[in-house]
């Protein structure tokens, strides 16, 4: 059954996006007074644009890594009037991640009828006197093609997640996630590795992005072009290849233990209440010198994790 919703997603977004993007040079062929509007300067102030690299690499069982080009968006979310929709506003994060200033949302936005985000964040900052700082983040993780999200609050500055979602056919849930991000400015780096019982620390993840100048950019239709189409053909070509190189094929754990929800959640209690549990230094998370390893720390107290279906198809 998944295959087939897989197949008729590819293709009614194949079909969608093509009509959408043959669409797209009229625009330019309407009469001045007909045109969409372009975005004005107060849009701008508040929704910056980046570009850069994603990198995965995977040391075990085999080798693979590979990285690729990507744009995102981080959108103002008190003030930004047009962010994707499907996602926290600014007020329901700063409740979930209990801070009481601005929140920005990092993610790729919709291109041609098709959205593609298997991780997006938002950023909550807290204001202390003139100054605003970074307090903590919120993921939504998405998988594909199971059409699952999962929501959690995590400190920026270094934290140890249980994995809560089965993210991809060729890891298990036995593990946690390593995480950490910079407050975006200039440039954003968002680095990811997995922690395994038997693997150690065999996955990396990283973001490394710039901030455009929106001088040099004057359609954000136009920039964003099958951005999210392209993450998701990297992410059925890598796994073709994964797949080449015999690495395992794990069923999602809904068919094998319906209760990994209930055991994630235990496990990120322990992480959380007992430091020796994953003390050990990350050594991945020393990307180019920006990020020193250290210890994750932790927060007291029981992670909220939300687990619910993304909408169709599969953003």
């Amino acid at each position: 059954m998944e295959m087939f919703y897989l197949f008729w997603s590819i293709l009614s977004t194949f079909f969608t996006s093509l009509a959408f993007s043959l669409l797209l040079p009229f625009r330019f062929l309407l009469p001045r007074q007909r045109r969409p509007p372009p975005p004005s300067t107060t849009e701008n102030e508040h929704v910056s644009l980046y570009e850069g690299t994603v990198w995965h690499e995977r040391r075990r069982p085999v080798r693979h890594s590979f990285r690729y080009s990507v744009r995102y968006a981080l959108f103002d979310l008190d003030h930004a009037p047009n962010a994707p929709p499907d996602h926290l506003s600014a007020n329901e994060a700063r409740r979930i991640a209990e801070t009481t200033g601005l929140v920005f949302l990092l993610t790729i936005p919709p291109s041609v009828g098709y959205e593609q985000n298997p991780l997006s964040l938002y950023y909550c900052y807290d204001l202390e006197g003139s100054t605003k700082l970074l307090k903590k983040c919120i993921a939504e993780v998405t998988n594909t093609p199971w059409g699952e999200r999962v929501r959690f609050v995590f400190d920026p500055n270094s934290d140890l997640v249980a994995k809560p979602l089965h993210v991809s056919p060729f890891m298990d849930m036995r593990g946690n996630w390593s995480v950490k991000v910079n407050a975006p400015g200039d440039n954003l780096l968002v680095a990811i590795s997995v922690q395994h019982p038997e693997l150690g620390d065999y996955f990396l993840a990283t973001l490394k992005a710039k901030r455009i100048s929106p001088a040099l950019v004057h359609d954000h239709a136009l920039f964003f072009w099958l951005m999210p189409h392209k993450v998701a053909l990297w992410i059925y070509w890598h796994a073709l290849k994964l797949w080449w190189k015999n690495v395992p094929f794990i069923q999602h754990p809904r068919y094998t233990n319906p209760s990994y929800r209930e055991e994630a959640l235990k496990h990120d209690r322990k992480l959380q209440c007992c430091p020796a549990v994953g003390e050990k230094k990350d050594e991945f998370m020393q990307v180019g010198g920006s990020f020193p390893g250290i210890v994750a720390e932790r927060n007291h107290g029981e992670r909220l994790f939300v687990w619910r279906d993304a909408k169709w198809p599969w953003t």
